[in-house]
């Protein structure tokens, strides 16, 4: 069986197993997935769905999204985004109001800081 092009997906599954302390059966018992399933992942032969990769990383205790971007479902700059939106709205110090009021101020500076990203890049692209 050839070698999938899943990034180090696979790698960095049994790193954070590693270093969990974790065999790759109670890793594959605590996520709920076969322990071959859970092998052939780590060895790239499979590539999971964004639903095993959820169980996985439940049962190691990282993000999901975290796992997403190494098997390049979600890219750094969205998984960055996601877990700014979950710490605001996690946050039990500020009502519902505030969180929509800060997850507004926070899209209006990303759309305010890419779209000056646009216009340095087009000042700096020579005229044809």
């Amino acid at each position: 069986m050839a070698s999938l092009n899943v990034g180090n997906l696979g790698e960095y599954l049994r790193e954070q197993r590693r270093n969990a302390q974790l065999s790759l059966r109670q890793l594959a018992d605590a996520a709920g997935v076969s322990n071959p399933y859970l092998s052939q992942i780590e060895r790239g032969l499979r590539k999971p769905s964004a639903d095993i990769l959820q169980q996985l990383a439940k049962a190691l205790r990282i993000s999901a999204e975290t796992l997403y971007v190494q098997a390049g479902i979600l890219d750094e700059r969205e998984r960055e985004e996601l877990e700014t939106r979950a710490v605001i709205m996690a946050d039990p110090s500020i009502n519902e109001r505030q969180k929509q009021v800060l997850l507004q101020i926070y899209e209006s500076f990303r759309k305010e800081n890419s779209a000056d990203g646009l216009a340095a890049d087009a000042d700096a692209d020579p005229p044809s």
